[in-house]
């Protein structure tokens, strides 16, 4: 909605008065009005099958990674395209599904899929809940159970999207993390029928880490506690973080100055397999990555249900 590079305030995630929201939440307004007139145009219903994985929370929530398990989970059976509005400032996710999917990035969500001309079975939209001009066949919303849903409050008060009255117009959540039932009330307490999922990461490449190392861990991404959470987890020794803003774009000069920092404390870096996306362009940059996999709670269950909408 907003094309701007922001770190995320702190007060998005505290609950009870906070005097900076306080003083944000009549801009607040924009963001409900803008929602409100996108909902005033008819939507358009594709000749493809259509799902759609965003969020309401804004960054962090793992959708990136769900949409590459979804196209895993169904490329066995369908023909399958991943669908990305283009932003200068999203490269890491763009590398990223161009490498693990058939990506295909677009100015436009619905004039981009009519420029499309070999028909896919499937579309999987990486993010677009808010784009209303789409009748997607699923909608599915994630959230971080770390976040939740933060203080609650519609962006630049908070750090919703859209108003979480909208859930009763999506068929299915996925959190990502831990059990979280506070988070689960609140969701049914809006949609008591909506379906929900649970999914976890798990480090596919320990083997390039050793135990008798120490590193400095570097991310620039939404939940940056999912990711120094992974590496403890792993018993991969974090001495030094340094965290950046979600889709940072990396300079020379920051690469230089994390070199420095690794050498004076004798670290080795490591960061996201999102954030090497966007740092392998620089020549002897000595870097490790950490690949994940999402293993989801009840697969079965979730095969089912992505069977009875398509």
């Amino acid at each position: 909605m907003f094309k701007i590079k922001l770190i995320k305030p702190i007060f998005w995630d505290q609950t009870g008065f906070n005097f900076f929201s306080f003083i944000l939440t009549p801009l607040s307004i924009i963001t409900f009005l803008v929602n409100f007139l996108k909902k005033i145009f008819k939507k358009k219903k594709l000749n493809s099958k259509t799902i759609c994985v965003g969020n309401i929370y804004l960054g962090g929530t793992g959708k990136t990674q769900l949409v590459i398990e979804l196209n895993n989970i169904l490329k066995k059976k369908y023909k399958i395209s991943v669908i990305k509005k283009f932003y200068e400032n999203q490269l890491d996710e763009q590398k990223l599904l161009k490498s693990k999917t058939n990506l295909i990035l677009v100015k436009n969500r619905v004039n981009g899929i009519n420029n499309i001309k070999n028909a896919n079975s499937v579309l999987i939209f990486d993010d677009g809940l808010q784009d209303k001009s789409i009748a997607y066949d699923l909608s599915i919303v994630c959230f971080s159970s770390i976040n939740g849903i933060g203080n609650g409050k519609l962006l630049p008060a908070g750090p919703l999207r859209e108003q979480l009255s909208e859930l009763n117009k999506y068929n299915v959540v996925f959190i990502n993390g831990n059990k979280n039932k506070k988070l689960e009330s609140k969701i049914r307490l809006i949609n008591k029928d909506i379906k929900i999922f649970y999914g976890k990461y798990f480090l596919k490449n320990k083997k390039n880490f050793s135990s008798k190392l120490n590193y400095l861990a570097v991310c620039g991404i939404g939940t940056p506690k999912n990711f120094f959470n992974l590496l403890s987890q792993n018993k991969i020794n974090i001495k030094k973080k340094i965290i950046f803003p979600d889709h940072f774009q990396y300079k020379l000069s920051d690469v230089r100055n994390l070199t420095n920092i690794a050498k004076k404390n004798k670290l080795k870096i490591v960061t996201t397999e999102k954030d090497f996306m966007k740092l392998r362009k620089f020549k002897n940059f000595n870097i490790k990555y950490t690949r994940v996999v999402l293993k989801i709670n009840n697969l079965n269950k979730l095969k089912k249900t992505l069977k009875n909408y398509l």
